[in-house]
């Protein structure tokens, strides 16, 4: 893979709402992923406020390169990842998000302050704020 990090829904959801910590996002836009199971968390989002199925995938689409199937490999990781992840009330899609930057090596970046308190040595994450 020819990226250099991995988008949570909770960073493209702070790129579209302006919220601080954005310009980062934008900054790394160019060389970004994310999985699918997070481009689906956010056009949910956006769907729920009122934005048409077809506007909210073509914002997605204009915005992230490339979305990545989630695969076996990843379901394992995501998996396992429970123990470490759930007293901080991880969601699935989270750790869908953390499971692509272990498989790819790659850091994450995500807007949700309390990603600092994991304890996942081997997956690098970066906050936005």
């Amino acid at each position: 893979m020819n990226k250099s990090i991995v988008l949570d829904a909770s960073a493209l959801l702070a790129l579209l709402n302006q919220e601080s910590g954005h310009r980062q996002i934008e900054e790394v836009l160019p060389n970004a992923v994310m999985s699918a199971v997070n481009v689906s968390e956010v056009i949910s989002v956006l769907i729920r406020n009122q934005i048409t199925d077809e506007e909210a995938r073509n914002i997605t689409a204009d915005l992230v390169k490339e979305i990545i199937p989630f695969d076996e490999s990843q379901a394992y990781i995501a998996a396992s990842l429970i123990k470490k992840t759930k007293r901080y009330g991880l969601s699935f899609g989270d750790r869908a998000c953390l499971a692509l930057a272990k498989v790819n090596r790659i850091p994450v970046l995500a807007a949700d302050k309390i990603w600092s308190k994991l304890d996942v040595a081997d997956i690098k994450i970066k906050l936005i704020r």
